[in-house]
């Protein structure tokens, strides 16, 4: 899943209560909640794409330029601010839940200045998650960005002029991050030379870029639509094709050959403490790289075994490797010819799970939800995703899925990858944090990785209980990504700590997993372009799992799985040494 950047933090709370069983106190110093409101407020204007995707449409004419250093700075300078204001609250006088709110904020500046201390604008693209494949999601006219009205077309135009000004800096991040050691690996730099090419190429009428000219609305008269093509063909042709025109060509002929050979994040300048940085980051825990390591080979060799088993129940003759080509190469599980077989397919999946979603959750977002394949022109590369909705509700979540080949589409882990990405996982979590209007506007919108990949990875397991897994494949299917989430804390860690090569992480994918060798390829390829972020999932997933089933062990019969599932959602996204007291404070309130 892609999501606009929240900071993920760490959080030892040695006196923070359970927000859903204490009584709230009043909050004794009102300049508090103002400043948690004029905090969020001054932050979506440092980051006007964030309020874009909230459905904050004030700021959809601003892209500010986050490769300069000026805007490096000035974000710095906002977090002291706020972290100076901060430490005026006494935090002793507010209620419980304003207590955590505190330490959130608190730790949000403090992981933030320290994530500023590292020169993350020296590789500012990648091949996976980059300001060009954004803001061509954007382009498409079928995003966040909203294209209803002639200020809306109006916006867009000047905030494509921004994003020129963004790519310019990139181009110079590049040629200065080469002179000082900060590349690229070589496949990545080789991966994402066809995203620049494709924005790069004419005719005009079928750029990317040209999308909402082509479905410009009604409403519009007919003037302002002659005017605002003439100025979207002038933009494409005049601005965008060139700039890209320009980067594909420094970037195959100049920077392709300065690219390195290394794969890991460690070596690059700094790169060691910048690792340990972003394993803190997407963790919120003080895991060492080691440590995750071991645990990694620790699931590795479980799931393993779990696997043998339904082999053995299929009836298949031959060793778990055999087995993973079966599944890979089995004409069964690739039935689809049109790729609107495979949306309606992940329908059909949410229809047969309706019924039993009652048993196991008393909260339903109200946001709306739909399944959409990827866009074209990100295909290729990309992973299947969940997008949020707005925050009103207007625009649903979508849950994105690429079929670059839908011949070779397999569906033995559909089933698995609906309730990750769609329901009851990123949706449900999601939506249900953005309608709390319960918690401060800031905390509706934080993303902690550990947290919200854990509580989708988690929901994988709940097949089962919801009329699913009936299929042993499809139970397989399940296996196979607890197992893909298991392979990831080896090969990261491997990767960007132990010097493990591309190739060498790889293969250890394929003995251990029945995924393609182009799916495998594309995601060790993505986890050297955003190192850490892949450890959250596995990490989260665990917590999760040992807290339910210390509160079933503990409350026997008074244990009630739609309550614990509340429990985990209603404070939204929250470290995990948080949700365990939370949930620990249940267990004993409840026995």
């Amino acid at each position: 899943m892609r999501y606009f950047s929240a900071l993920l933090l760490l959080f030892v709370f040695a006196c923070a209560s359970d927000e859903s069983t204490v009584t709230e106190a009043p909050v004794a110093d009102e300049s508090f909640g103002r400043l948690l409101e004029e905090y969020q407020e001054a932050r979506l204007q440092l980051n006007p794409l964030e309020a874009t995707f909230l459905g904050d449409d004030r700021y959809n004419d601003r892209l500010p330029n986050t490769l300069a250093g000026e805007y490096k700075e000035e974000r710095r300078g906002f977090y002291q601010d706020y972290l100076a204001q901060l430490k005026k609250i006494n935090r002793a006088r507010l209620g419980p839940t304003e207590q955590i709110s505190y330490d959130v904020l608190e730790w949000e500046l403090n992981m933030a200045m320290q994530g500023a201390s590292f020169a993350e604008e020296l590789l500012p693209l990648d091949q996976f998650d980059s300001p060009h494949l954004m803001i061509g999601q954007l382009a498409s006219g079928e995003s966040a960005q909203p294209f209803g009205t002639v200020e809306d077309y109006e916006n867009w135009l000047l905030r494509v002029e921004d994003f020129a000004v963004m790519m310019d800096t990139a181009r110079a991040n590049l040629e200065r991050g080469a002179a000082m050691g900060y590349t690229l690996p070589r496949p990545l730099a080789e991966k994402m030379l066809p995203q620049l090419e494709g924005l790069a190429a004419e005719p005009v009428e079928d750029h990317l870029f040209y999308g909402p000219v082509r479905n410009l609305p009604d409403s519009i008269p007919g003037a302002e639509r002659e005017r605002l093509t003439t100025e979207y063909k002038r933009m494409i042709g005049q601005r965008i094709i060139p700039l890209f025109t320009d980067l594909t060509t420094y970037v195959r002929n100049e920077y392709l050959p300065l690219t390195r050979e290394t794969s890991g994040i460690d070596a690059i300048p700094n790169g060691p403490a910048y690792y340990k940085y972003l394993i803190k980051l997407y963790t919120t825990t003080d895991l060492t790289a080691e440590e995750i390591h071991e645990l990694g080979l620790s699931e590795v060799a479980r799931l393993r075994g779990e696997m043998e088993r339904v082999k053995a129940e299929v009836g298949f003759d031959g060793d778990l490797q055999e087995f993973f080509d079966h599944v890979r190469s089995r004409r069964e599980l690739m039935p689809f010819h049109d790729p609107q077989q495979v949306i309606d397919n992940f329908n059909s999946i949410y229809d047969r799970m309706k019924p039993q979603l009652a048993q196991l959750f008393n909260k339903v977002p109200k946001t709306p939800f739909e399944v959409r394949r990827t866009e074209a022109f990100r295909e290729a590369s990309a992973s299947a995703e969940y997008n949020p909705g707005s925050l009103d509700g207007t625009r649903p979540g979508i849950f994105y899925v690429p079929i670059p080949e839908v011949a070779a589409y397999n569906t033995f882990s559909d089933e698995d990858l609906f309730l990750h990405e769609a329901i009851p996982g990123h949706h449900y979590q999601i939506s249900l944090q953005q309608e709390n209007e319960d918690l401060p506007a800031f905390r509706r919108n934080l993303w902690y990785s550990a947290y919200g990949e854990g509580w989708a990875l988690y929901c994988e397991s709940l097949g089962e209980e919801l009329g699913l897994y009936e299929d042993p494949y499809q139970y397989f299917g399940m296996l196979s990504a607890e197992m893909h989430r298991a392979i990831r804390l080896v090969v990261d860690t491997g990767i960007h700590s132990k010097g493990w090569s591309r190739e060498r992480a790889i293969q250890y994918s394929l003995d251990n997993e029945a995924e393609s060798e182009a799916s495998i390829v594309s995601e060790i390829e993505r986890y050297m372009a955003i190192p850490g972020q892949a450890l959250s999932y596995k990490v989260g997933q665990l917590k999760i799992r040992e807290l339910r089933a210390r509160a079933e062990e503990e409350m026997g019969n008074d244990f009630d799985v739609r309550a614990f599932h509340d429990l985990v959602l209603e404070g939204g996204c929250l470290p995990l040494a948080v949700l365990e007291r939370k949930v620990d404070s249940w267990i004993t309130t409840g026995k």
